[in-house]
């Protein structure tokens, strides 16, 4: 089955505005995507998506589209789709980083394979651990404590059973806004915050108590990235009980191995765009695994297919966490489908489509 095309189709969604999350990155009000098919010989198409953000990975619409249109399509039209770390291999040695363009691109690769011989990703991923159920919790952002407070009432009237607090602003207006949705949803539900690297060392050391008297189960990211965040996290750890998750750390596995050796968190956010594809996070789940870590599925906020791509890992690694829930959450913020039917989420949370590959149609 040889690759004869791979075409990529810009795509923009405006996010829905009464929950669009709002950072210490900044404002999240329209969602950027391409569409990636891959065309093979046996008249077999494979989608994929990359979910594009330049202050995340440096990617933009345009520079995805063309790398894959100029670089990537050129360099892997004769091979064959079925041998996709080959096709990683290639992506690597004709274009350095871009990992969600790659991912993509990988993406379509599985899905095509997966059609061609009737297998969900998740076999072609070594197997299914778990239910196709994957708990979901909710992304508010650093909005006013009443704002806050209404988001998380709105991810309970909707079955999920967790939320993660958008923090790294001001460490008061941060705590406020937190205890805000601690009252609205009462002590059984699951409350995280995610600085997005935006306290400094300091700032979160002084964050500290008041997150455990507020019942937190885990902290995303207190530090920017950068590789020095792995000590000073380290030191975090040894002040608080409260589990310590990194996100914008950890890209790759060697980015991931670096923070195991420093002891630096207790979870590790992995999703297949920002690991480069979904054989890369299986890696990364594998190496965090041996170290007795647990992985979270993180988000860019996917469309349907990429959030597929998510809930095929999620269900295929080892050391899925169950203490802190997954945030494969791209389709409740925005109203426009681009496969038929939708990911479903229902009960709090995202069920892996049903069906060959990615299991959904365009």
């Amino acid at each position: 089955m040889k690759i004869t095309d791979i075409i990529a189709r810009p795509h923009t969604l405006t996010v829905d505005p009464a929950i669009a999350i709002r950072s210490s990155l900044g404002h999240h009000r329209v969602s950027r995507y391409v569409l990636v098919t891959v065309q093979t010989d046996a008249g077999i198409e494979g989608y994929g998506e990359a979910t594009v953000m330049p202050v995340w990975s440096g990617e933009t619409q345009e520079s995805a589209t063309a790398a894959i249109r100029d670089i990537l399509a050129p360099a892997l039209t004769g091979h064959d789709a079925r041998d996709v770390s080959a096709a990683l291999a290639t992506m690597d040695r004709v274009i350095h980083g871009n990992p969600f363009t790659k991912a993509a691109v990988e993406m379509a690769l599985l899905d095509a394979v997966g059609k061609s011989t009737g297998a969900p990703v998740w076999q072609l991923l070594g197997g299914r651990r778990r239910d196709t159920g994957i708990w979901l919790k909710m992304s508010i952002g650093a909005f006013a404590p009443d704002d806050a407070a209404r988001v998380a009432l709105y991810a309970k009237s909707h079955g999920l059973r967790g939320c993660k607090v958008k923090v790294g602003t001001d460490v008061a207006a941060d705590l406020d806004r937190v205890a805000a949705v601690r009252d609205a949803v009462g002590p059984d539900f699951r409350v995280g915050v995610d600085a997005n690297g935006g306290w400094c060392e300091a700032e979160c050391v002084a964050a500290l108590r008041g997150l455990e008297r507020l019942g937190v189960n885990m902290i995303e990211q207190p530090l920017p990235r950068g590789g020095a965040e792995f000590r000073a996290c380290a030191r975090i750890r040894q002040r608080t009980h409260i589990p310590l998750m990194l996100d914008e750390s950890i890209f790759t596995k060697e980015e991931a191995l670096e923070a195991i050796r420093q002891d630096a968190c207790d979870i590790v956010s992995i999703y297949p765009g920002k690991n480069g594809g979904m054989l890369r996070s299986l890696q990364i789940a594998l190496l965090a695994d041996a170290a007795g870590l647990e992985c979270v599925i993180g988000s860019n906020l996917e469309w349907d297919l990429a959030s597929s791509a998510m809930a095929q890992v999620a269900v295929a690694i080892p050391n899925l966490s169950e203490r802190v829930d997954h945030d494969i959450i791209g389709t409740l913020y925005h109203r426009q489908p681009v496969t038929d039917p939708p990911l479903r989420i229902a009960e709090g949370r995202a069920w892996v489509p049903e069906g060959p590959g990615l299991g959904l149609k365009l």
